[in-house]
């Protein structure tokens, strides 16, 4: 981390990833794919980039025959993304503040 913000949630992509996945428990492969419209090798990437950061499990399974993959956020993840979005809240906060007092 360095200036507050997380290296790991730079890419938007990531940071849309983590975003979905503190929503719930844990999300199937698929619907964390449909919702941040991405490709499957795209999600994969970035899911194991995630994951060797310790923000992120993967766990795989069947559904019947069916394999399926779920991807949970940790709570090192979660408490991660939080400190990330609370420095960007402060980055936007003092941008405004110095926007208002520039006014004429």
């Amino acid at each position: 981390m360095t200036d507050g913000l997380d290296e790991a949630f730079r890419s938007t992509t990531r940071l849309r990833i983590a975003s979905f996945l503190s929503g719930c428990e844990e999300a199937e492969f698929r619907a964390v794919q449909e919702y941040c419209e991405l490709t499957a090798p795209t999600l994969s990437k970035h899911a194991a980039a995630l994951e060797a950061t310790g923000y992120v499990e993967i766990r795989k399974g069947h559904v019947g025959k069916t394999p399926r993959t779920w991807l949970t956020l940790t709570e090192q993840g979660r408490s991660a993304l939080a400190g990330h979005l609370a420095e960007l809240q402060c980055i936007a906060a003092t941008a405004a503040r110095h926007g208002n007092s520039h006014r004429a």
